[in-house]
């Protein structure tokens, strides 16, 4: 039997929140990778303590830290769905210590992307809005549909979430959006329709729309709408448990392992 010093040691940063939560739970239970960090943000009134104890259980030996270094160090990779600010800090640390970084945070902007990808020059990240296998899988139907059909086919892309989440459109909507201007040939910035209000003229041809649903404890709902004249096509994904994302979180944080530095993303880990 593999003793489990030699599993793989993974990371957790954020792991107060729903995500982190998650994560803790489906490294733990695990036969392949160990829990060897938990990080939250300075302040916090876990820090310091046992993480078994602050969810509420029994000691498992894995102290939270607001001190990411020396925890990243001792590990071969991390998992992070933080925020935009703390993620990118997480990048470049992670790349000094030449873990694999899997990164689920939204929400990210072209600074930060950018940041992300030097710090990809020098060690393995795996970056995706959306880790579960069936949306990945969307996205690339999405692609595909969407070089089938010609520009008189508006699309629309409607997600729905819990009321808690601060991002729209969320990143899988916008994962949704790049692949259907992929496969149409044009720029999702040139061509983006989000908030609409009030007096807003008629669609303009091309473009792709974002609708954004926030209520309840919906996990994640995506549709992609692909609207002719006389018919439409939608195409759909409903997340009902959110361990979708934390199992694919950690199958691509093994993934990484030995692969040589540089910017993936979940459509790699699946070979698709």
């Amino acid at each position: 039997m593999t003793e489990p010093e030699s599993l793989p040691g993974i990371v957790v940063t954020g792991v107060s929140g729903r995500m982190g939560r998650m994560l803790v739970e489906t490294i733990r239970v695990s036969s392949r990778a160990r829990l060897v960090g938990a990080i939250e943000r300075p302040g916090h009134d876990w820090i310091g303590r046992d993480l078994g104890e602050a969810l509420g259980g029994a000691p498992i030996g894995v102290s939270v830290s607001d001190d990411p270094l020396p925890a990243f160090a001792r590990a071969r990779a991390v998992i992070d769905f933080t925020a935009p600010a703390a993620t990118v800090g997480f990048a470049a640390l992670a790349a000094q210590a030449r873990a694999v970084h899997v990164i689920g945070t939204t929400g990210l902007e072209p600074e930060h992307l950018a940041r992300i990808r030097a710090a990809a020059r020098h060690a393995v990240i795996v970056r995706a809005g959306n880790m579960s296998l069936g949306v990945n899988l969307l996205v690339g139907l999405t692609r595909k549909v969407a070089a089938a059909l010609d520009a008189d086919w508006d699309i629309e892309i409607v997600e729905a979430h819990h009321r808690m989440k601060v991002d729209a459109p969320s990143g899988t909507a916008l994962m949704l959006g790049e692949a259907a201007a992929e496969g149409r040939g044009i720029t999702l910035a040139d061509h983006s329709a989000s908030g609409r209000d009030g007096i807003t003229g008629a669609r303009r041809q091309g473009d792709i729309g974002f609708a954004a649903i926030r209520g309840g404890d919906v996990v994640g709902e995506h549709e992609v709408i692909f609207a002719g004249q006389g018919e439409r096509l939608v195409l759909r994904h409903v997340a009902t448990d959110r361990s979708i994302y934390a199992r694919g979180a950690l199958a691509a944080a093994l993934w990484g392992q030995d692969r040589d530095p540089g910017e993936y993303d979940m459509a790699d880990v699946l070979g698709l």
